[in-house]
C-alpha cells in the first residue's frame, strides 16, 4: 500500500533516528537485512528520548514494556541492597541495549540511570518480538545480543569472585577500552563517565581501594589520570597484571 503524504513526510523526518541510517547499528542491531526489512525495523524504532545527567531512564519495579538502544550518552545499571546501599551492576555505552532485565518476569529488576545527558532508541519490545519472528536474521541477531550480555555479567562474576583489587581494576580499564575501540574512539585514551565510588561498587570494592589502585598505576605508569581523564600508557602493562591471575 503506498505511503500518504503525510506519513511520508513523517518517515523522513524520523529516518535520522533509525536504525539504517545509524552509524552504531553493526554494534547494537542488526546488518544483513534487506532494505525491506530495514525499513520495517525502522518503523519501529521511530521514538527516541533524551535523558539528562542524573535522570532514571527506569526504575526497578516499573513494568517492562521496551528495551532502549543507547545512540549517545553513558548509563550505569543498579540495584539497592537490603540494606539500602546501591550496588552498581553495568555501564552501558553507546551501541548497546538497556532494558534486557525486564524480560524474564515483565517488571524491570534493575534502575537505569544517565551518567551523562544521553539519548536512547525507543524499542517496544512485543512488536520486536513479533517482527523478529517475521524476520529470522532479526531474530539470531537479537539472541546474539543476549548472549552477549549474559556473556558479559558471566565475566563480571568471574572477576568478582577470584581477581584481586589490581587484577579487577586492569580487567576493568582493559574492557572499556575495548568497547570504546569498538565504537572508533581512542582506545587509549577516554573520560570515565563514572565516579571512583560507582567503579568500586561495581567492582566490589572500597572507595580507598579503587583510589589506592589507580594510584598505583599511575606510580608504574601504566596510566596518566588527571581527574576523569584517563589515558593509558602501557596496555601489555595492564594485560600483564590480568596475566598474574591466569597463572
Amino acid at each position: 500500500m503506498p505511503l500518504s503524504p503525510v506519513v511520508k513526510e513523517i518517515s523522513i523526518a524520523v529516518i535520522k533516528t533509525a536504525c539504517s541510517n545509524c552509524n552504531l547499528r553493526e554494534l547494537c542491531l542488526p546488518f544483513g537485512l534487506s532494505e525491506e526489512e530495514m525499513a520495517r525495523l525502522d518503523e519501529l524504532i521511530n521514538v527516541r528520548k533524551r535523558i539528562k545527567r542524573g535522570e532514571h531512564l527506569y526504575r526497578a519495579g516499573q513494568p517492562f514494556e521496551s528495551i532502549y538502544a543507547i545512540r549517545s550518552g553513558f548509563f550505569k545499571t543498579d540495584v539497592l541492597l537490603e540494606d539500602g546501599r546501591d550496588q552498581v551492576t553495568g555501564f552501558q555505552m553507546a551501541g548497546e541495549l538497556l532494558g534486557l532485565d525486564g524480560i524474564s518476569n515483565e517488571h524491570h529488576s534493575c534502575n537505569a540511570v544517565a551518567l551523562e545527558d544521553s539519548e536512547v532508541c525507543h524499542i517496544p519490545f512485543s512488536r520486536l518480538e513479533n517482527l523478529s519472528r517475521e524476520i529470522q536474521t532479526l531474530q539470531h541477531h537479537f539472541h546474539k545480543v543476549m548472549s552477549r550480555e549474559i556473556v558479559r555479567d558471566h565475566g563480571v562474576m568471574m572477576l568478582l569472585g577470584t581477581m584481586r583489587a589490581e587484577e579487577r581494576l586492569a580487567a576493568f580499564l582493559l574492557n572499556l577500552s575495548q568497547r570504546f575501540t569498538a565504537r572508533g574512539f581512542s582506545h587509549a585514551e577516554f573520560n570515565l563517565r563514572m565516579t571512583r565510588e560507582e567503579i568500586g561498587s561495581y567492582l566490589g570494592l572500597k572507595l580507598e581501594t579503587v583510589s589506592r589502585a589507580f594510584s598505583r598505576f599511575q606510580e608504574e605508569g601504566l596510566i596518566a589520570v588527571q581527574q576523569k581523564h584517563i589515558r593509558i600508557l602501557n596496555i601489555p602493562g595492564l594485560k600483564q597484571i590480568m596475566s598474574h591471575h591466569n597463572h
